[in-house]
């Protein structure tokens, strides 16, 4: 069966074009690159034995701590996994889940936290007098109340001490920044990120572009650590470049503008999505550029769902998912066949990929949650033709899913060169607390920022409307209290990073980097959307233009 596309009538949007022209269509080695793999591997074992030399002494544990979090915030503690790991099990099994004492405490604290050891929020009841109330005294030491606002954001829920010293420190610290009582301008630099954005929610790449010039300016820095830092960035850089020439030439042949010109076009941005939010060490090159088209291509099916095909259209292609065969394409509307053609070409690639790795039976996951994915978009299809307004639990139930991160969670997992058990996708596919509270943010933000402008057409209900119904309220007060249940989720995602032991840790990150990307993203705005400058500058300083050395 199928429909003509002259016979039917459209609603549409008209999304902003690509930004990038053929920017990223040519790439060019750099002739330094051959020759600094040595100098990087002189650099790594330098700061290897600094590491090493600090383990067994107790009195040089806080410089230790202090040298893993500038090796993780310049965005190079792939380079050191295994002596990162090492360091501070050391110190978790010194001090156990309570007893630093002294200078460091939140330090220790979010080191310990950030890496999955659990340690205890009681220690910092030695912050407060009998009353609870936390010391006037703390405010005198700037660089330990910055250091105890970013703690703070490793809670967990029910953590109420942690909810106090947030509100706490972020108050003297934003104090601190509206009367300028800074001399220093670095500090002061730190405190205006800080309350812009926390460390908890900056994806690693992007700090590490952030914090090379903070670090460089401080007065005892380690300069072999901040010439790795420099090269490994420019390494990374060079990959990527490399990566999105290969991967704009994939998206050229099939001229989105002129074949789908109702949709999106954000090879680029998707790109960004996958290096920074799913695959950040370098050698996921192969799964970093299969991710970064799998969003591309379902963010044209999104928009194909969401503001151009018809509801009869929608069925048929559905169908044709369910079915996931070639075959499918001749039955499929004009406009559809394009899409369907390169999600099997998509699926086809990761299939050849998987038998290569001895793997081919996990291709089934990869599968099931892409059908699980256009199941949703479908329902949301079907509330959007009869006019429905689901529940809040439908609604969560529905949408959490159309976000595509678990999806985009097990194609990650099956698209790795390193082998990933059955477990892991039978992990993602229970739908575990750590993963639904990523989704949740993702939903939550994009429906704050979006809701208004998707709700001037016909479009399906926000979780804005949904809650407006259900509880017969106004909208004016929803977006405070989104905006905090999106911090609930954050605590839901740090506890389970770290009570979660059904997965490594670098899965757990990898979740939490997906809630970091919104953060990028929707954060007040809808910047996938609407690229603007922010955003653009954003790409040329981490696919561009390399760091001076």
């Amino acid at each position: 069966m199928s429909l003509q596309q002259e016979d039917v009538i459209r609603s549409t949007i008209n999304f902003p074009p690509n930004v990038w022209g053929d920017e990223f269509l040519a790439y060019e080695q750099q002739e330094y690159e051959e020759g600094i793999e040595k100098e990087v591997d002189v650099l790594k074992e330098e700061v290897k034995k600094e590491i090493l030399a600090s383990l067994n002494d107790q009195t040089k544990h806080l410089n230790l701590l202090k040298l893993v979090d500038a090796i993780q915030r310049l965005g190079i503690a792939y380079y050191f996994e295994k002596e990162i790991n090492q360091a501070l099990e050391q110190v978790f099994d010194a001090y156990g889940d309570h007893n630093w004492n002294g200078v460091g405490t939140s330090l220790w604290f979010r080191l310990m936290r950030q890496q999955g050891f659990f340690v205890s929020s009681d220690t910092f009841k030695t912050y407060t007098d009998e009353e609870g109330c936390f010391n006037e005294s703390l405010k005198n030491d700037l660089q330990g109340l910055l250091d105890l606002y970013e703690a703070t954001y490793l809670r967990m829920p029910g953590e109420v001490i942690l909810d106090d010293a947030l509100d706490f420190s972020r108050k003297c610290l934003a104090d601190i920044a509206r009367n300028h009582l800074l001399s220093d301008p670095v500090v002061s630099a730190e405190i205006h990120e800080a309350l812009k954005q926390p460390l908890l929610k900056r994806l690693p790449r992007i700090e590490a572009l952030r914090y090379i010039p903070f670090y460089e300016r401080e007065t005892f820095h380690n300069h072999s650590l901040l010439k790795l830092a420099k090269l490994g960035f420019n390494l990374l850089q060079s990959l990527h470049k490399k990566e999105i020439c290969q991967i704009s030439k994939w998206w050229k042949r099939f001229d989105v503008p002129t074949n789908i010109p109702y949709a999106r076009d954000r090879l680029v941005e998707c790109y960004l999505w996958a290096a920074l939010g799913v695959y950040t060490d370098p050698q996921y090159s192969v799964g970093r550029m299969w991710v970064a088209r799998a969003f591309a291509l379902i963010t044209l099916i999104d928009d194909t769902y969401d503001a151009y095909g018809t509801y009869e259209e929608l069925v048929i292609f559905t169908e044709a998912i369910e079915r996931w065969s070639i075959t499918c394409v001749e039955g499929l509307p004009e406009y559809m066949k394009l899409l369907y053609q390169m999600l099997m070409d998509l699926d086809e690639e990761m299939k050849e990929f998987l038998a290569a790795m001895g793997k081919v039976h996990q291709h089934k996951y990869v599968k099931e949650t892409m059908k699980e994915y256009i199941r949703s978009y479908m329902m949301e299809a079907k509330w959007n033709h009869e006019s429905y307004i689901p529940t809040m639990e439908e609604h969560a139930e529905v949408t959490y899913i159309s976000t595509g991160y678990k999806f985009v969670l097990a194609a990650s997992f099956a698209a790795q060169d390193d082998v990933i058990a059955d477990e892991t996708f039978q992990w993602v596919f229970s739908f575990p607390p750590i993963v639904k509270a990523s989704c949740g943010i993702c939903r939550l933000m994009d429906d704050i920022v979006t809701h208004k402008k998707e709700q001037e057409r016909k479009h399906v209900a926000s979780v804005i409307e949904c809650y407006m119904k259900q509880f017969n309220t106004s909208e004016q007060h929803l977006y405070g209290l989104f905006s905090e249940k999106v911090e609930d989720a954050w605590k839901e995602l740090n506890k389970e990073s770290i009570m979660c032991k059904d997965v490594k840790m670098p899965i757990n990150r990898r979740v939490m980097n997906l809630g970091r990307v919104m953060d990028l993203m929707y954060k007040n705005k809808d910047h996938f959307t609407y690229v603007g400058d922010e955003l653009i500058n954003l790409v040329k300083s981490l696919f561009v233009d390399a760091i001076i050395i």
